[in-house]
């Protein structure tokens, strides 16, 4: 069962909605000011006893970088077949090309592990320490560290 992001620029939150069916076509309203939301891309999801530390202000991308590889992405993301992690490791490198930001030498290994096809779950069981203890983003590798207001969490489960 699928739990989708989506981001209110309004209210400048995150939200979380709960599918029973994996959808790339439903938008849901804001449920605080009802406005259109954008769906997020979800890099890669922790269980367990996993910590959230919360480094989106400490991106080493621009801003208006990170924006436009957002919107040029979210279509794609939106057709990424969820059973092949083929899809999902070349969105990610994607991401990496257009904003300019170096991913770390765990992510890098992960990437390709899912570029040869193997198991999320399996390469999550394989390197979830690495992964964790890892800034994904290698600092001072780009030109500029974004600016933007860190979106707020709502943590609350809507169902879509």
């Amino acid at each position: 069962m699928p739990i989708y992001e989506f981001y209110c620029k309004k209210c400048n939150t995150i939200f979380n909605f709960f599918s029973r069916t994996v959808t790339v076509t439903k938008r849901p309203a804001c449920p605080k000011c009802h406005g259109e939301l954008e769906r997020q891309v979800s890099l890669f999801s922790c269980i367990g006893n996993a910590k959230e530390e919360s480094g989106l202000d400490d991106l080493p991308v621009d801003g208006a970088k990170l924006e436009g590889a957002m919107s040029a992405l979210a279509n794609e993301a939106e057709n990424v077949n969820e059973d092949d992690p083929r899809h999902a490791a070349n969105l990610m490198r994607k991401f990496s090309e257009m904003t300019g930001v170096t991913l770390g030498d765990g992510m890098q290994e992960a990437l390709q592990r899912m570029e040869s096809g193997e198991d999320p779950e399996k390469i999550e069981a394989d390197m979830g320490d690495v992964l964790e203890s890892e800034d994904p983003f290698l600092p001072g590798r780009s030109k500029a560290r974004a600016k933007a207001r860190k979106p707020l969490r709502d943590e609350t489960l809507y169902e879509l």
